[in-house]
């Protein structure tokens, strides 16, 4: 394992930046979540309507990997800028144009060979990232048609594309909305979900893609009370039934008890989406199913009657 001010100038010499092929690169993480996906000296393009809400969590099983980069011609030219060269000097005050050419000379073997150096990057939002980035190897080279190991391989890129798919939380309507009654039907449904499914795509340009959806399916209801206290309906469909005059009551919750003896005075519903993730190409990958949940406080009073006694009326 080499040190971190080694590696970082080993890293800061090999990987210099490469054409925006175009799209946001690892933007898809949340920075309220432990997980997601921030990548660094990757070529990696994440793209899709599925960036950008948030995470739910799911992390990347190796968080550093090798990529193909330059071929021998593109890497020796690369060391031998002169922005390069400066760099190198600088690191080395005591170094020689011996030195550098001793440097340059693992560049220089390798021209005219069929192949590519692979480049190490990682995942800077798994909190494993960086140790495991600082254990590879500045570059590797890899003869035509092969692959280093540790190389990225196209399950993980799937995980890459997994771990940045997000899916909006459910924004819940009620009826009634402000408070609800003993035996009163309280409807469920989604407002503003949008899109229905959503995608990610994982892709290194020319050389390999993965594309993961996600797709609500249903939607699931916890009514916050005791046992005994509700009966729910989960006839939902993918976003719930919004409230209509004189229609059957398939979605939401029917309370049997007053809130009053609860904490705040209100039962906690929570509403979970549940987005079914497939993998793209017919490869097969399987991934659990996305979920976004949330919450509503649901006061529940009784109606009060009033029974006079006719029997004085005259």
């Amino acid at each position: 394992m080499r040190s971190l001010l080694s590696y970082v100038l080993t890293a800061a010499l090999f990987t210099a930046p490469v054409p925006d092929p175009g799209g946001p690169m690892g933007e898809g993480y949340q920075n309220d979540r432990t997980s997601g996906v921030i990548l660094r000296n990757s070529k990696i393009v994440l793209s899709g309507n599925g960036l950008g809400a948030k995470s739910d969590g799911y992390r990347v099983k190796r968080p550093c990997w090798y990529e193909p980069g330059d071929d021998a011609d593109s890497m020796l030219n690369r060391q031998q800028d002169q922005d390069v060269r400066q760099f190198w000097f600088h690191t080395h005050p005591d170094g020689t144009e011996q030195d550098f050419d001793t440097f340059l000379k693992q560049y220089k073997d390798k021209v005219g060979e069929n192949g590519r150096w692979w480049v190490p990057a990682y995942n800077a939002a798994d909190p494993d990232g960086l140790s495991c980035w600082t254990a590879l190897e500045g570059a590797v080279w890899v003869p035509e048609g092969g692959a280093p190991p540790g190389g990225i391989t196209l399950e993980e890129l799937y995980q890459l594309a997994r771990a940045a798919l997000t899916v909006p939380e459910p924004r819940v309507e009620l009826s009634p909305d402000v408070k609800s009654y003993v035996n009163l039907p309280t409807w469920v449904w989604l407002e503003g979900t949008g899109e229905t499914s959503r995608s990610v795509t994982a892709e290194i340009p020319g050389v390999m893609s993965a594309t993961v959806t996600a797709t609500l399916s249903r939607v699931e209801i916890k009514s916050g009370a005791p046992a005994g206290r509700a009966e729910v309906k989960q006839d939902c469909g993918a976003t719930g039934h919004p409230y209509v005059k004189g229609g059957a009551f398939r979605c939401g919750v029917r309370y049997l008890r007053a809130s009053v003896d609860q904490p705040r005075k209100v039962y906690v519903m929570s509403v979970t989406t549940v987005w079914p993730v497939t993998g793209g190409g017919g490869v097969g990958f399987a991934f659990q199913p996305v979920q976004a949940t949330a919450t509503r406080d649901v006061p529940v009073g009784e109606v009060q009657t009033t029974v006079r006694d006719g029997a004085g009326d005259s």
